[in-house]
């Protein structure tokens, strides 16, 4: 772990420290199980720094309640910033970003993302660490203009190949989504043609035969809008394309659609 461990040791401006590391606190003491993700988990796993302004933590819907109530106990602003996904809890310019699930819908938090934490260190204490496969997991679908997360998960294959459980990130794709777990394992060998045999061919092949057979899908459907919040909405105004996110077919509602993507094409 030579190439993590520096990165681990990466400290933020003193309050913002004394902030991240009473949010852990605070985290521990209200019970609900957790994991650190974002910047903090993609130092201790690849070795690479992010200077960043806020410290991810997630944890089931059904926690959020009481983890903001004890944010706000201690004094700290909270809001619920977008509600089907994302909370904050703030102290001055750092904040730290309670996620239960993602914005497009699809990657809720569950007992299996809090199953099998990796506990490493985070700003001189243990804490939780959300396991490679649930980051990958939700880094896939995340294909914006702005924010494209495919060198995250390229960085993450790199350094945790060998100890990635390669079915249990399968199953995270499952039901239609294998076309996006194979795209980016392709990459992979691409960015690095000397390492692509770190990806089992096994998982490759599995991946192509999903997609092989998967059964035509009838309906006029555009399923961008679960990788770009705005990018696919052309097709959807003008083209006529049910948007994949919509209920009852899709996981979010009509409001909460329109809560993450612009209203005018």
């Amino acid at each position: 772990m030579s190439e993590q461990t520096h990165a681990c040791q990466y400290e933020p401006d003193p309050r913002t420290r004394d902030f991240y590391l009473h949010a852990l606190t605070l985290m521990d003491e209200s019970g609900a199980r957790y994991v650190v993700g974002g910047g903090y988990a993609m130092a201790c796993y690849t070795g690479i720094v992010r200077h960043t302004k806020d410290l991810d933590v997630f944890i089931k819907r059904e926690d959020r309640d009481r983890v903001l109530n004890v944010f706000a106990e201690a004094g700290y602003k909270t809001e619920l910033h977008w509600p089907h996904f994302l909370a904050k809890a703030m102290a001055e310019d750092a904040f730290v970003d309670i996620l239960y699930s993602s914005a497009n819908g699809l990657c809720p938090v569950d007992d299996a993302m809090l199953a099998r934490p990796v506990d490493e260190e985070v700003l001189g204490r243990r804490a939780p660490l959300c396991p490679v496969e649930e980051m990958i997991w939700s880094k896939a679908f995340v294909q914006s203009r702005d924010r494209f997360d495919a060198a995250d998960i390229m960085h993450l294959i790199r350094a945790r190949a060998e100890t990635i459980d390669w079915q249990r990130l399968q199953n995270r794709f499952r039901g239609g989504h294998e076309r996006v777990l194979l795209s980016h394992l392709v990459l992979f060998g691409y960015v690095y043609p000397s390492e692509r045999d770190r990806v089992p061919q096994d998982v490759i092949d599995q991946l192509f035969a999903a997609t092989r057979d998967e059964p035509r899908d009838q309906r006029k459907v555009c399923r961008g809008t679960f990788l770009s919040n705005d990018q696919y909405l052309f097709d959807v105004a003008k083209w006529g394309y049910a948007d994949a996110r919509m209920k009852p077919e899709g996981p979010l509602t009509f409001r909460e659609i329109a809560s993450i993507s612009p209203t005018e094409v």
